[in-house]
């Protein structure tokens, strides 16, 4: 069986609130052989799939890991919002002004670092930069979500008590390889930059270039290097 079907299998009797027991029964199986399905310890069939499919109102390509929807879909680029609109800019929370404009601030500044990163026209230099935004996010996201005892563990495959160093040393590394590639050196097979694809970047010239995005940049270069300088 897919090794993600046992973590997602008790995230979704969790998520559903519903005890051990009464999913067993449900689901028409004893609750120690459902106990050994969420750990993953016994193989179960496809008739069980199915039945769990049914039963939690996910699709069967869900519960085996091959898609983050739970319909089942599989989202190509195209189809990725720009904003989701549920969630809002609401000044009124807790917290003020302050979430707001930090948010607006590194989602501005990501638009150029991404312009740039097209300029450059390497995939390697891009997939480098990639992985290090995502590791970052990934432990900021869920060291919150795990705050909170009552959120699911099994949201997660990655054990506790590595995930954060592990995370950290992927994008330690890929913060590496992305000055060697932009340098124009190579990382295993992958070619550097070629030094005439390299962008020109004036300080003078960012808000010509970006007039939309050039005050957050600048802003987010400012506030890291305070932070940094202390």
């Amino acid at each position: 069986m897919n090794a993600a079907f046992p973590r997602i299998l008790t995230l979704l009797r969790k998520e559903r609130g519903v005890s051990q027991k009464k999913a067993a029964a449900d689901l028409q199986v004893s609750q120690a052989l459902l106990s050994h399905y969420e750990k993953g310890i016994r193989e179960c069939g496809l008739d069980f799939v199915v039945r769990v499919a049914d039963y939690y109102s996910v699709s069967c390509d869900y519960l085996l890991g091959r898609t983050a929807d739970k319909s089942g879909t599989m989202i190509a680029v195209e189809e990725i919002p720009d904003a989701d609109p549920s969630i809002r800019d609401n000044r009124m929370q807790a917290g003020g002004v302050l979430p707001v404009l930090n948010k607006k601030m590194v989602i501005n500044s990501l638009q150029v670092l991404f312009d740039l990163l097209q300029k450059c026209n390497n995939k390697a230099l891009t997939t480098e930069v990639s992985n290090s935004l995502i590791q970052l996010t990934y432990v900021l996201f869920r060291q919150i979500y795990s705050a909170n005892p009552r959120n699911p563990k099994a949201m997660f495959s990655t054990e506790d008590y590595i995930y954060q160093t592990a995370a950290i040393a992927s994008t330690a590394r890929s913060v590496a390889n992305v000055g060697q590639l932009a340098a124009g050196g190579k990382v295993g097979e992958d070619e550097g930059v070629e030094a005439a694809k390299l962008p020109s970047i004036l300080p003078d010239d960012l808000t010509a270039q970006y007039p939309m995005f050039a005050t957050s940049l600048l802003n987010l270069l400012r506030v890291a290097e305070k932070e940094l300088n202390k």
